[in-house]
């Protein structure tokens, strides 16, 4: 993991939290991020999501790429934050999958990019 960065971590961001927490339906959620996001963050965000799911399947970036329109420096900035951030990632592709958490899936023996930087502007 790398270094413990909790200045994000506000009585404001756990707030949020919190309310997430909540929803109960898909529905519900669409709601509540549609009246919080914008049509672009909700674009981002999906898009990221996109990414993780098809690293977690051990697709190369350039296909990934191909599918979700991310470019390369994007796909390899969310690759070492599902390798190094705060878990995450993981913690939700494993119970999606109905794996033990924790559990790296057969891709995650790779290592991300040489030079792949994950506080490239998303902290």
């Amino acid at each position: 993991m790398l270094p413990r960065d909790d200045s994000w971590r506000t009585p404001e961001t756990t707030a949020l939290f919190e309310a997430i927490l909540r929803l109960e339906t898909v529905d519900e959620a669409a709601r509540f991020f549609r009246d919080l996001c914008t049509l672009g963050e909700l674009h981002d965000m999906a898009q990221r999501w996109a990414v993780v799911r098809l690293l977690d399947e051990g697709l190369h970036y350039a296909e990934i790429s191909r599918r979700t329109g991310a470019s390369t420096a994007t796909i390899t900035r969310i690759a070492a934050w599902l390798h190094h951030g705060e878990g995450g990632y993981r913690l939700l592709l494993d119970r999606l999958a109905g794996r033990p958490e924790g559990r790296a899936a057969p891709s995650e023996t790779e290592a991300p990019a040489s030079g792949a930087s994950p506080r490239g502007g998303d902290r």
